[in-house]
């Protein structure tokens, strides 16, 4: 948790141009490129779900999915060089912020389009089920995905072929700029999924320690080939839908409510009530992340970009020599 804070805080104010040595490059432009979804406030979930996850699980993530990626064990300078649009990237700087995927690590994409990820997620899950194997498929998703086509789609197809998918809906109650609950009929993801027969449970979200017990549940029971399962974490976006987003169109005690369940405190306050604790090992993790995320930015602002030519790879040829 907190490393993907860590690198939230820095690519936001890489982003953002800011004035410190994460922000303006040589020429004063801002090192990131193109839109920033961050998902600060939210580390518990993909923390507490992914612990329980292979290497050879796969993982679709959405286009606020740092957290994911990292959680998912992909290598940090890879992630923070794409962002930066550089060669080094994961996918060399082509896909920027909202499209990092490294399959090394079985961590499939994150996704621009909303609820996009579910699909993939369950065709996954269907391929992993043919071949016999019992690796599993997690999908996260926001809020805002149910109410998209995909979604019921989805989970329809999950329960119909008894995939081993676990879908994982980060309730952050907030859809772009809009407040998700007005728009939302009846109670959400996990009555919907029930609705259509897949096991769902509710959970905290901002409570690391309740995560990961519900998840290890799941992630067990789709393993041993149960079939599809939802989990339903609500969680809070902290910050605004983009990093340059000051969210004006949310009450300011709204959010001061929020910051008062931030998953880092109370994974804090959690551990400190244990007996022999000791709060100078939790500074250590810090100075130890924020170390770790500089030594990335800085690897990715030596990095070169990439060649011009790049631009003609990567994409489909009707063998005629037209590029689409």
């Amino acid at each position: 948790m907190v490393r993907i804070r860590a690198f939230e805080n820095a690519a936001e104010i890489a982003s953002q141009g800011g004035v410190s040595a994460y922000g303006k490059a040589a020429d004063g432009t801002a090192r990131v490129r193109g839109p920033l979804h961050l998902s600060t406030g939210q580390e518990a979930v993909p923390s507490g779900v992914c612990a329980h996850l292979r290497r050879d699980d796969y993982l679709t993530s959405t286009h606020r999915g740092h957290g994911h990626t990292l959680a998912k064990g992909a290598d940090m300078q890879g992630m923070m060089s794409e962002l930066f649009g550089k060669a080094s990237g994961f996918n060399a700087g082509k896909g920027g912020s909202m499209h990092i995927a490294d399959f090394s690590v079985g961590m499939l994409g994150a996704n621009g389009v909303v609820a996009a990820g579910l699909p993939i997620a369950v065709g996954a899950a269907h391929a992993q089920k043919i071949q016999g194997r019992d690796a599993i498929t997690v999908c996260f998703f926001g809020d805002g995905a149910i109410n998209r086509g995909p979604f019921l789609e989805s989970l329809n197809w999950a329960r119909v072929y008894g995939l081993p998918v676990l879908f994982v809906c980060e309730d952050n109650r907030w859809s772009a700029t809009t407040a998700s609950g007005p728009m939302t009929a009846g109670e959400g993801a996990s009555v919907r999924a029930e609705s259509l027969d897949i096991p769902a449970i509710k959970v905290d979200g901002n409570d690391v320690l309740a995560v990961h017990a519900q998840a290890a549940l799941l992630v067990q029971q789709v393993r041993a080939g149960s079939g599809p399962r939802l989990l339903h974490a609500i969680t809070y976006r902290v910050k605004g839908h983009v990093s340059v987003d000051l969210a004006a169109y949310r009450k300011p005690e709204e959010l001061q409510a929020a910051l008062l369940t931030d998953p880092l405190l109370r994974a804090r306050a959690q551990y400190l009530a244990l007996p022999g604790s000791d709060a100078q090992l939790f500074d250590a993790i810090e100075r130890e992340a924020i170390a770790e995320v500089a030594a990335a930015v800085a690897t990715a602002d030596a990095a070169p970009w990439p060649d011009a030519a790049t631009a003609f790879t990567d994409v489909q040829t009707t063998g005629a020599g037209q590029w689409h």
